[in-house]
C-alpha cells in the first residue's frame, strides 16, 4: 500500500482525527509506533516512518505506544487501498481464520496459493497474514488489560492465545513489560468479568460520524421477537458462544467516538470473536468520509448523503440467522416477516439459559436462534409459510450445515451470489441482501428492489443497475440511503409492503 508520507506528517502535526487508523507512525529514535492523534510531542520528520497498518509496524520491530494506545484506534478500513482478495482475507482473519489454522489453510479457503496471498499482503497491508493475526490478538489483549478487570489468564484465552505462556512472551516482546506491569501502569476503565461482576464492558471505536438513530431504527424494525430488541438507547440480543448462551447490549456514548458493549457470557473464551461480530453488526470499520465523498458526487444521492452523515450498512450477528430472516421477508411486509421469525424461534429456537440471569432491560429475550442443523431437520410447514418458502429455508440450512454454502468472506461477491442463487427459492435480491448485511460486501446491490427504484422516481431495475455502476465500490451504502429515503417519504401503509425492500 503506497503512503503519501508528506500528507501523513501533516496529519501527524495537526493530530487530524480523520486519519486515525489510516496509518501508524514509527519513531526511529524510540522504537515506538503511534496513532496520528498521539498526544506526545511530534517527532521531527526525519525520525518518522509511516506504516499502513499496526501489523506492519509490529513486523518492522516497533512497539505500540502506551499513550495513544493503537489498540483503541478505529482500525484500518479493510478495503481501503487493498485488492478484493486481501479485503476478504482480512475479514476472515478478523473472524478467527488463523486462530486454529495456518496460512496455507487460509489461502486454500480463498482459492489461491500461500505465496501469492503473502505477496499481496506485503504489497497492500505491509505485513504477512500471520503477522496481522498476531497483532490482532496482541492489541485486543492490551485492550482487555486496560478496559476490564479480567484475570491475566482470562485475558490470554479471551484474546485467542493458545496458552498463558505464549501470551506473556508476546506481550513482553511487544511492550518490553509483563502483562501485570502494563495493568499497573493504567487506570482500569469499565466493568470486568472478575471480582464477582458478571458483565464485561468493552469500548468499540469507530470513525465519526455514526448515525445511531438510523441503525437502531433499521435493526429495531427487524428485531426477531425473543432474540433481539433495539430502541433509541440500546440494542440487545441473545448469542450462542463458548459452548453456552449469553446476552450482549450495545449503547451509544454521547459525544464519544465509540459504542459501549456489555457482554454477559458463559465464559471469556471467544471474547475477541464477540467483539468482532459486534463491530460487523454496526459496521464500525466503515470510512464515512470516503463513502460520503464518493456517493455525494452523484447529484441524485448528494442530498441524502448530507441528510444522513455517517450512514452505515446494518450487519448481522450471525450470517445464517440473517439469511433465514431475508427469506422470511420475501414478498411480505417487515411486520409480517418479523412475526414469522418470532414464530420460528418460539417453535425451534433454544430456550435461553444465561449464567447469572438476565441483565436489566433484557427481560424480553427468551431464545437463541436455532442452528442450521436444527432447521435442516425441522418441519417448518406449520409456521404459516408457503410450502416453497419453508422448503427454501430447509434447503439453505442443510447446505450451510454441510459446508456447501459458506456464509463468510471466503468467496467473492459474484461467487457468493451464484452459490446462494443455486438454493431453490433464493433469487438475486435475496442473495445480494445477504451479501450486504451478513457478509459485509460493501458493493452488494439488490438492483431489482422496489424500494430503491421507487426512491428514484420509479425507474426500472435495468436503469437502476446501470445508474449504480457509478456508485461502486459503495453500492450497499447507496442502497441504505435510498431505502431510508423511501421509508421516510412513503405513506404509512407503503412503508411496510414491498417486494423485499426493507423486509430482510
Amino acid at each position: 500500500m503506497r503512503i503519501d508520507e508528506d500528507a501523513c506528517y501533516r496529519a501527524l502535526e495537526t493530530r487530524d482525527r480523520r486519519f486515525d487508523g489510516r496509518f501508524f507512525t514509527g519513531v526511529r529514535s524510540t522504537g515506538i509506533y503511534c496513532r496520528p492523534i498521539c498526544p506526545a510531542r511530534t517527532p521531527r520528520r526525519e525520525r518518522c516512518v509511516f506504516f499502513p497498518s499496526a501489523a506492519a509496524a509490529q513486523e518492522a520491530g516497533y512497539r505500540p505506544c502506551l499513550r495513544c494506545r493503537p489498540e483503541a484506534s478505529p482500525g484500518t478500513p479493510a478495503w481501503l487501498g487493498t485488492s478484493a482478495l486481501v479485503s476478504r482475507a482480512l475479514r476472515l482473519i478478523a473472524e478467527g481464520a488463523l486462530d486454529d489454522a495456518d496460512a496455507p489453510a487460509l489461502a486454500a479457503r480463498l482459492g489461491v496459493g500461500e505465496r501469492h496471498l503473502r505477496r499481496l499482503f506485503l504489497r497492500h497491508v505491509g505485513a504477512s497474514p500471520l503477522a496481522v493475526a498476531q497483532t490482532r490478538r496482541l492489541l485486543f489483549a492490551k485492550k482487555l488489560l486496560d478496559e476490564t478487570a479480567l484475570s491475566i489468564t482470562e485475558v490470554a484465552l479471551s484474546s485467542g492465545f493458545s496458552s498463558v505462556r505464549r501470551f506473556n512472551d508476546a506481550i513482553r516482546a511487544a511492550y518490553e513489560r509483563s502483562p501485570r506491569e502494563l495493568r499497573k501502569a493504567v487506570s482500569k476503565r469499565g466493568g470486568g468479568g472478575a471480582g464477582g461482576a458478571p458483565d464485561i464492558a468493552l469500548r468499540l471505536p469507530f470513525r465519526p460520524p455514526l448515525d445511531w438513530g438510523a441503525l437502531a431504527g433499521f435493526l429495531g424494525a427487524r428485531a426477531i421477537p425473543g432474540v433481539e430488541s433495539a430502541e433509541p438507547g440500546a440494542y440487545r440480543r441473545t448469542v450462542r458462544v463458548a459452548g453456552g448462551h449469553g446476552v450482549v447490549e450495545v449503547r451509544p456514548e454521547a459525544g464519544e467516538p465509540y459504542l459501549l458493549a456489555r457482554l454477559r457470557l458463559p465464559g471469556t473464551e471467544g471474547l475477541i470473536h464477540c467483539a468482532e461480530r459486534l463491530r460487523r453488526l454496526f459496521d464500525l470499520g466503515a470510512d464515512p468520509d470516503a463513502i460520503a465523498a464518493h456517493l455525494g458526487a452523484d447529484p441524485r444521492l448528494a442530498p441524502r448523503v448530507l441528510a444522513m452523515p455517517g450512514v452505515r450498512v446494518p450487519g448481522a450477528w450471525d450470517g445464517f440467522e440473517l439469511a433465514v430472516r431475508a427469506i422470511l421477508g420475501q414478498q411480505v411486509s417487515v411486520r409480517a416477516a418479523t412475526q414469522l421469525a418470532g414464530r420460528l424461534v418460539e417453535r425451534h429456537g433454544e430456550p435461553l439459559a444465561v449464567r447469572g440471569g438476565l441483565p436489566e432491560g433484557a427481560e424480553g429475550l427468551r431464545f437463541v436462534f436455532p442452528a442450521p442443523e436444527a432447521l435442516a431437520a425441522a418441519d417448518l410447514t406449520d409456521l404459516g409459510l408457503p410450502r416453497a418458502r419453508a422448503a427454501t429455508i430447509t434447503a439453505l440450512a442443510a447446505r450451510v450445515a454441510s459446508g456447501e454454502v459458506a456464509l463468510d468472506a471466503s468467496r467473492g461477491l459474484e461467487e457468493t451470489v451464484r452459490a446462494l442463487c443455486a438454493v431453490p427459492g433464493v433469487g438475486a435480491w435475496t442473495a445480494h441482501y445477504i451479501a450486504m448485511r451478513a457478509l459485509r460486501e460493501p458493493d452488494a446491490f439488490p438492483a431489482t428492489d422496489l424500494g430503491l427504484r421507487r426512491a428514484l422516481g420509479g425507474i426500472s431495475g435495468a436503469d437502476l443497475a446501470a445508474m449504480a455502476e457509478a456508485w461502486r465500490p459503495w453500492r450497499a451504502y447507496a442502497a441504505v440511503l435510498l431505502w431510508t429515503a423511501d421509508a421516510q417519504g412513503a405513506r404509512p401503509a407503503e412503508r411496510e409492503v414491498s417486494d423485499g425492500s426493507l423486509a430482510g
